[in-house]
């Protein structure tokens, strides 16, 4: 059996099976690149639900595994060298899988290099423009009166939009085969639903992303995995 003493998050979320893949997730659009992944993968795993209260993210706890406090973060006690290790931020965690299954990041070195293209470009382009948008116009944002913030991440939506319905055109997925890059892109996107604001940023004029979303919310490990960690679980 796996020692994963080593680790204090172990002792405020106790790995009932330390051999697996433990996983530290909230099903936000962050969080739930982790599960699908892991779906989608066939990687054994115990998933723990980390809600977002600073008592959770912000704890010594959840702090010794991810020192910046935000989900997801696993440890796997099968690590490259044999021994366990921790790692977090979301698309450092679907590489690390990915590599470790072999599969979702390319069949050539080339398309492995275009999968790390595309999963950057969320990383750095929808995942915090489309959180600031929200924080804008749902969250407590709303409340500011001067328009130029939520106009600021209107404009960059639908630029980002556009470049990802360009680049769908003649193809199901963003980067071509199913990859780790529609697991992290997917879930932005549709975020945008619950952000409410698809009519403020152009969503039924776009060709090519409404159905990139259905057909991967239509994939059986995506619908499984998209409320892993369970929210009610406690």
């Amino acid at each position: 059996m796996a020692d994963l003493s080593a680790f204090p998050i172990t002792r405020r979320w106790p790995a009932e099976r330390p051999d697996v893949i433990q996983l530290y997730a909230y099903p936000t659009p962050n969080g739930v690149k982790a599960s699908i992944a892991l779906e989608e993968l066939g990687l054994d795993y115990e998933p723990h639900l980390v809600k977002l209260s600073d008592d959770e993210v912000k704890s010594d706890a959840f702090t010794s595994l991810n020192p910046n406090g935000k989900i997801p973060a696993i440890i796997d006690p099968n690590g490259p060298d044999g021994a366990p290790i921790g790692l977090f931020e979301s698309g450092a965690i679907l590489i690390y899988l990915a590599d470790k299954a072999g599969a979702l990041i390319g069949a050539t070195p080339a398309d492995r290099y275009r999968v790390i293209s595309w999963l950057m470009f969320q990383m750095a382009g929808p995942g915090p423009m489309f959180g600031q948008l929200g924080y804008f116009t749902k969250f407590a944002g709303k409340e500011i009166e001067d328009p130029r913030p939520r106009e600021r991440f209107v404009g960059e939506a639908k630029r980002l939009l556009g470049v990802v319905d360009g680049a769908l055109e003649g193809q199901e997925w963003i980067a071509g085969d199913f990859s780790i890059a529609d697991i992290a892109l997917a879930p932005w996107l549709n975020a945008l639903g619950f952000y409410g604001v698809k009519d403020m940023v152009g969503w039924d004029g776009l060709k090519n992303v409404p159905a990139y979303v259905d057909r991967f919310y239509a994939r059986p490990a995506v619908e499984k995995a998209k409320s892993i960690p369970d929210p009610k679980s406690r």
